[in-house]
């Protein structure tokens, strides 16, 4: 989910399908200070970011999703959404919602220097054919501040208004697409820790809010030294593809509030769930 000439989300943390069956939901509410809210029961919610290598998406080649899918309990009773960047280009919005998707993540900018030159039609569209969106951001820790690129990103239309159809703005930060040796980005760990509070508090003093934080667990273990700074105030959207269920969750989140679970599917772009019912989406976009 990156620069579409050069890459999209890449490396998300792909299991082996014979750990599927190991693997174990460790929530199924949405962890977050951010207004969503906890289940009205103990019981599961009725009804409820950018994988492969530096080169895909300026190729379009794409790795296939490894089986299986989601749990049959969580693919039926969950929201279905997507993320798209340029590589989608063109997307038949109505045809999504007809597949199913209730909402949609669409790349805004990386760094401070890329704006998608489809974002606006995507954005627009999406929310004419009656889905939620959203706008995410790339993150470049090398290239400059978090706070830096949070303007950026609300600058050019990842900002968020309390209308009921508005995600919070995320942040997409993962392995490095444009080096494999410094998949921190050639940051210490206390560094890259403190880049996404700079773009936290950036995203919070113009929005509102706080950003979803989309990661791989490797990638958060690795370059944050599995940081819990966030986990009490920021919902996780969380990549791993190719298992029945999310797996082991970073950096103290109980919760995840997104899965990505896969790159191809019935919708465009990449494949994810919302974890909680249709209503409670709609209090997450609402802010309340």
């Amino acid at each position: 989910m990156a620069r579409a000439r050069t890459l999209v989300r890449h490396r998300a943390g792909v299991l082996a399908a014979a750990t599927a069956a190991a693997l174990t939901l460790t929530g199924t509410a949405t962890a977050s200070a951010e207004p969503v809210v906890p289940p009205a029961s103990a019981a599961p919610p009725v009804s409820a970011g950018p994988a492969d290598t530096a080169a895909a998406e300026a190729t379009g080649t794409r790795e296939s999703a490894v089986l299986p899918a989601p749990a049959p309990e969580l693919a039926t009773s969950r929201p279905r959404g997507h993320d798209v960047s340029s590589h989608q280009e063109s997307v038949d919005w109505s045809a999504s919602r007809a597949n199913g998707a209730r909402f949609v993540y669409v790349k805004a900018t990386e760094s401070t220097d890329y704006r998608s030159p489809y974002f606006a039609g995507q954005y627009a569209d999406a929310r004419k054919a009656g889905l939620i969106r959203g706008a995410y951001h790339f993150a470049r820790p090398d290239r400059s501040s978090g706070a830096r690129q949070a303007a950026h990103l609300v600058r050019h239309g990842g900002g968020w208004q309390a209308d009921g159809w508005t995600l919070p703005p995320a942040l997409d930060i993962e392995d490095n697409p444009y080096s494999e040796k410094q998949t921190c980005y050639g940051l210490s760990k206390d560094r890259l820790v403190s880049w996404i509070r700079s773009f936290s508090d950036e995203i919070k003093r113009e929005t509102g809010r706080r950003p979803v934080i989309y990661t791989t667990t490797q990638w958060w273990e690795q370059c944050t030294g599995n940081s819990r700074a966030f986990s009490s105030s920021h919902p996780l959207w969380i990549a791993h593809h190719g298992t029945a269920r999310p797996g082991t969750l970073p950096g103290g989140w109980r919760y995840w509030t997104f899965w990505q679970y896969g790159i191809k599917g019935a919708l465009p772009g990449d494949q994810n769930l919302f974890n909680g019912s249709l209503t409670r989406l709609g209090v997450l976009a609402r802010g309340r």
